[in-house]
């Protein structure tokens, strides 16, 4: 059983914690690393040496 005192202490760690994690997270996220409308190259599949074909 936690007393009154340390109650609050935990309570504080966890909010500063989190403080902590949305500051990270909304820097992180203000410059996105990759354009969501650039087009990406998809390249063919490639065939697997010394595999066996699968027919359907």
């Amino acid at each position: 059983m936690t007393n009154r005192h340390e109650r609050l202490r935990m309570q504080r760690r966890i909010r500063l914690v989190l403080e902590e994690r949305r500051a990270a997270f909304a820097t992180r996220d203000a410059e996105p690393a990759v354009d969501p409308e650039a087009t990406m190259e998809i390249p063919p599949p490639q065939r697997a040496v010394g595999r066996v074909t699968v027919e359907y």
